[in-house]
């Protein structure tokens, strides 16, 4: 591991689609191609389990397995995730604290992930979520997280996941304006990206070196949408606040 890569951690977004891609094909070899490419510490999926009960894992988990990934267990049977939500990560220097997941108010059926991790920048609270295609239902949510997240110890939080947020007017920034969310890049739909519907948002005591949007090929068709990444770092006394 170099120096920077050391320092840093790297922490990905990706919403999978079931591992079904623009072409209709499912192809979770495809979607893994993708995640291994990113060559990220921390991955925050969506829509990583089939819709229908008992929601069987779209991206089947002997792959992970065998590529050397580690999957949070959020409690559901045979499911990758929680409500489609998955987390996965991969490197001795991490290590998993605690798991928890959360319902989401709304008129569709939307949770929310927890997992605290021990990692080689210091422990790290990571939520992951997918949010409603409903602007109340954002904002219901949006409001629901903040709420228990402030009911919880002081830990660097990061938030990332599916906003499905069309404006670039800072409408999540307004929510949680304890969070920073990052600059926003465009990741839907994949083969010609106009909208920053995924995003990434850090909490007190974590900033991020760089952040972008994963083009690289097959994401341009393993799921209508691109992952995004950051590099996260501790800090500093001398950033300046936003």
């Amino acid at each position: 591991m170099s120096m920077t890569q050391a320092s840093t951690l790297r922490i990905a977004s990706y919403n999978i689609q079931k591992c079904v891609g623009l072409d209709f094909r499912r192809q979770p070899q495809r979607i893994m191609q993708v995640i291994d490419s990113m060559k990220a510490d921390i991955v925050v999926l969506q829509e990583a389990d089939k819709r229908l009960p008992p929601r069987p894992a779209a991206l089947p988990h002997f792959l992970l397995d065998e590529a050397g990934w580690q999957i949070v267990d959020l409690g559901g049977a045979g499911s990758l995730g929680w409500h489609g939500n998955a987390v996965i990560w991969r490197g001795d220097a991490i290590r998993v604290r605690q798991t928890a997941h959360h319902d989401l108010p709304g008129l569709e059926p939307r949770g929310a992930v927890r997992v605290e991790f021990d990692t080689h920048i210091g422990p790290l609270r990571v939520m992951g979520m997918h949010l409603g295609l409903l602007p109340a239902s954002r904002r219901q949510q949006i409001t629901h997280i903040r709420r228990f997240d402030e009911e919880l110890s002081q830990m660097p939080t990061v938030w990332a996941g599916d906003f499905n947020e069309w404006s670039r007017q800072p409408v999540l920034d307004h929510l949680a304006p304890d969070m920073r969310f990052l600059p926003p890049v465009a990741s839907f739909p994949a083969a010609q990206p106009l909208g920053a519907l995924d995003r990434i948002a850090l909490g007190a005591g974590l900033e991020a070196v760089v952040h972008g949007v994963h083009d690289a090929r097959p994401a341009h068709i393993a799921s209508d949408h691109l992952p995004i990444w950051a590099d996260l770092r501790p800090a500093r006394e001398t950033a300046i606040p936003r």
